[in-house]
């Protein structure tokens, strides 16, 4: 049934989380994990025209080192992993991803936030994709050890 598990991941230290319920939904079914960065292309057009091509670089430097990590996760439970990353709207990206791939299963990580700290953090990405998502999605609740 689950075959190709998509992770999303940004880097933060919740992805180690998430690939952990990915690893063990993985490892009992033989499938492969999706790790899959995106560039936020709204941060780096946003920036001042001679810092664009830099800060560009640095965010893909940033997702190409977040998959690798995810990458190396898998890799140590034994578990095959492809990697991907793209530029584009967070939210967006994933959920074509997800549908051209096509996956089975998203797991993604999420601060369950909630009264003014959920309205301060509109719009996340784990919510749009959940609101939007074709496939299965696994929120991992994330613990920041607060």
């Amino acid at each position: 049934m689950y075959d190709r598990i998509l992770l999303p991941t940004d880097g933060s230290d919740g992805t180690e989380q998430a690939l952990s319920h990915a690893v063990e939904i993985a490892r009992g079914r033989d499938a492969t994990i999706h790790a899959l960065s995106v560039v936020d292309r709204r941060l780096y057009l946003a920036a001042d025209e001679d810092q664009k091509s830099g800060l560009k670089a640095s965010m893909r430097n940033d997702a190409e080192a977040a998959v690798d990590r995810v990458a190396d996760g898998a890799a140590a439970a034994g578990v095959d992993c492809t990697t991907a990353v793209r530029d584009g709207v967070p939210s967006r990206v994933i959920l074509e991803y997800a549908a051209e791939t096509p996956v089975d299963l998203v797991v993604m990580g999420t601060h369950g936030r909630s009264g003014r700290d959920k309205l301060a953090n509109l719009g996340s990405v784990t919510e749009r994709v959940v609101e939007n998502a074709d496939t299965p999605i696994l929120v991992v609740r994330i613990d920041d050890g607060e």
